[in-house]
């Protein structure tokens, strides 16, 4: 295979590659893993320090094996995932890992350099991108100034930007007999976004037009929190309450928000943070938990807390009831839950994706009678509440799946080489 385009979707949760070659085929690259090789690559980083002092240097390792690393709990690390989730938000302008200052573009940029192919730098390519970027106020100009930024660092000076859902629509494009009016649906694990797309067949050079597109900061992430929240939070001092001047005052949300957000909660690993953490517990009328709470964010023992919680939302997609259980250490969480409670959690995120959808709908000018099929790739499209979502409105057999982690960066891989002509 002779490469001629590149196509990159940078998640949320998991990064994709695919490259295309002159004849329009696309293969997905492959990583060497400590577990073996996988295509869906972690969008994850952890940092550590390599060698001893004075002469120690600030390392680093990405992926599935920066996962495995985080579970090392004695080791000292910084883990961080969901990086892209900042882009958007000028909250975050630096972060410090064990003591040296890193900006986000670069963060971003040491992940990117780690994920993309050597050598092919000089092709064009073609980066996904959310319709609508996560966060309460978005900031489009600023997550795109930022993106292109770590492109840079990671030496990659020509990219493009596609919507994620044109990507998977272009995939999807290519399994079309006539032509179609399809509704393109991604679910990442930061935010949920859709397509309204035109289609003529042509196989590898089917024809395209992009008729809609919107999007809502709700997807798998969202989906994690309220599971966290119902019943990993309460655990941990939400609600609880302290004594400070003689006054009775509910413990700071800003501390269980974190949670809404995986990386959010690895940025709590700092002195600041902690030693408000431990006052707080010695004032609290629950001091237990704020001190497992302590325990929870000075170990990095957020990705744990993700592999249960994940577990548990994935049980929940073929089982009504499930035991939910995270322990680390002294600190053991177990909770029965079923599949109508996580329903019911998640029933107004649900209603915010229907109304993007609604939304992409009205902007195409299309009637939901109108869509001939709705194309689903992510994740989140395997929850059970999602699918009847789509099927109350286009039918069961309207509806098709793709690939949950290789549609969007095949189809940007085929955007990029259209481009060549």
């Amino acid at each position: 295979m002779v490469p001629v385009a590149v196509g990159v979707d940078f998640g949320t949760t998991n990064s994709v590659v695919a490259i295309a070659d002159r004849s329009g085929r696309i293969e997905v690259r492959r990583f060497e893993t400590q577990a073996g090789a996988v295509e869906a690559y972690r969008s994850a980083l952890l940092f550590y320090r390599e060698g001893r002092p004075p002469n120690a240097t600030l390392a680093h390792i990405s992926g599935p094996d920066a996962l495995l690393r985080a579970m090392d709990i004695d080791a000292d690390h910084r883990f961080l995932q969901s990086l892209k989730t900042h882009l958007s938000s000028a909250t975050l302008q630096d972060t410090y890992l064990l003591g040296q200052r890193f900006v986000l573009e670069e963060l971003i940029g040491v992940f990117l350099s780690d994920v993309f192919p050597e050598g092919l730098g000089d092709l064009p390519v073609v980066c996904g991108r959310p319709v609508v970027f996560a966060g309460d106020r978005p900031n489009e100009g600023l997550a795109l100034e930022r993106l292109t930024a770590a492109w840079g660092r990671a030496g990659v000076t020509q990219v493009d930007f596609a919507y994620e859902p044109l990507g998977a629509a272009y995939w999807y494009a290519r399994t079309i007999q006539r032509p179609e009016t399809v509704l393109v649906a991604d679910f990442g694990g930061g935010t949920s976004d859709f397509s309204v797309m035109r289609f003529e067949p042509g196989g590898a050079r089917a024809r395209a037009e992009a008729l809609a597109h919107a999007g809502v900061g709700v997807a798998g992430d969202t989906f994690d929190f309220r599971i966290v929240d119902n019943l990993v939070s309460p655990r941990l001092g939400k609600g609880a309450h302290y004594r400070s001047f003689g006054k009775l005052l509910p413990l700071p949300a800003r501390y269980h928000a974190a949670f809404a957000q995986w990386h959010r909660l690895s940025l709590l690993k700092d002195p600041r943070t902690l030693t408000e953490l431990r006052r707080l517990a010695k004032q609290a009328e629950r001091p237990a938990e704020i001190e497992d709470l302590v325990h929870l964010i000075e170990m990095d023992l957020g990705y744990e807390l993700y592999l249960a919680v994940s577990r548990a939302k994935v049980r929940l997609s073929t089982a009504e009831r499930t035991t939910f259980h995270f322990k680390a250490g002294d600190l053991d969480i177990a909770a029965e839950v079923t599949r109508a409670d996580f329903e019911r959690w998640i029933a107004a995120d649900v209603a915010r994706i229907g109304d993007a959808i609604d939304l992409a709908l009205e902007r195409a000018g299309v009637a939901v009678g109108a869509v001939d099929s709705v194309f689903m790739t992510g994740g989140t499209s395997y929850v059970p509440a999602v699918r009847t979502l789509f099927e109350q409105r286009f039918g069961r057999e309207r509806l098709r799946y793709g690939d949950a982690f290789n549609s969007v960066a095949s189809g940007l891989a085929a955007i990029a080489a259209d481009s060549l002509g």
